[in-house]
């Protein structure tokens, strides 16, 4: 048994992960502002008193002392818009940056030996390698959330040198499933519930992606961190195909019985400012300690789908 703190535990992948780290028998805490998480994510651990939740948020002060006697901290606390970091990046920055600079400095007081981060693909900006792996270079993120999330990387080697801390770095893409309150496939359920008749696709809807339901995210997670080696570690975790964003209209609107809808494009080759339009991680390095995802990024969307309907 570990005792764990998660940041942003109540969030979608955190409250997923949190589950997993309850069944297997640890004690675990969540730090969480509930800014984008929910409190019911967590509500039958609490109930059963297997989860302390701590509200507080990373910027302030008060919650330091949670880390006490930790054995590893999973930081997933983030502010994770990628298209809003263009319009509000000092917001970014602060959430990203200098709260996981906050969390590295409390672990370090605290003497916590070990951290996993949840990073992104988009660290790697407009890779011409595809699929990417871990050592792709160089790293010119095209997004404020990108640069943020790898400044974070940056920050966490430099903590793992300088005093001994074990990470976990986790470069994920498109992670999807049950829980999930935004992204392309929560987008399109509502547009399509308000007008079922049309659709309006950001760009021109040949983006494409890697998916990846949560649940064998968190598992890949867990596998990692079994069999990594080393201070610093750098894991891509996704899927081994991709599916482009009509791709994805395609199977909502299937899965919500609607057939003739109108696709409205808003042309372009990408949705927004700092969208990357062709993304797919490799993951051999993982595969290579004999896991695999097991899941395809269709299937990932077409449960993803069923479990928000």
């Amino acid at each position: 048994m570990m005792f764990c703190v998660v940041t942003g535990g109540a969030g979608f992948i955190g409250s997923h992960l949190v589950d997993a780290l309850v069944s297997q028998g640890n004690r675990v805490s969540v730090i969480d502002n509930l800014s984008g998480g929910l409190k019911e994510n967590l509500a039958r651990h609490l109930a059963r008193g297997d989860v302390t939740l701590h509200e507080a948020d990373l910027l302030d002060d008060g919650w330091q002392e949670v880390l006490s006697g930790a054995d590893r901290v999973y930081h997933l606390a983030a502010d994770p818009d990628v298209r809003g970091s263009a319009r509000t990046p000092d917001a970014v920055f602060q959430n990203n940056v200098v709260a996981t600079e906050r969390v590295l400095e409390a672990m370090r007081l605290h003497g916590v030996p070990e951290i996993v981060f949840t990073s992104t693909s988009t660290v790697y900006g407009e890779a011409t390698v595809i699929p990417t792996p871990e050592d792709y270079a160089p790293l010119e993120p095209i997004s404020v959330y990108a640069a943020t999330k790898l400044a974070g990387e940056a920050l966490i080697s430099a903590y793992c040198a300088s005093f001994s801390i074990r990470a976990f770095v986790f470069r994920f893409a498109n992670i999807i499933g049950p829980r999930s309150t935004h992204g392309v496939i929560w987008d399109f359920i509502m547009k399509l519930k308000d007008n079922p008749e049309e659709l309006e696709i950001l760009g021109d809807g040949r983006q494409t992606k890697s998916y990846l339901d949560v649940r064998h995210c968190v598992e890949a997670m867990f596998f990692a961190t079994d069999h990594a080696t080393g201070a610093y570690s750098v894991y891509n975790i996704g899927s081994e195909d991709g599916v482009d964003v009509k791709g994805i209209a395609d199977i909502i609107c299937r899965e919500m019985g609607l057939s003739g809808v109108t696709y409205r494009f808003t042309g372009g080759d990408r949705g927004w400012v700092g969208d990357v339009p062709k993304m797919q991680l490799s993951v051999e390095k993982l595969k290579k300690h004999g896991w695999s995802p097991g899941i395809g990024s269709k299937e990932s969307v077409t449960s993803a789908v069923r479990a928000m309907l």
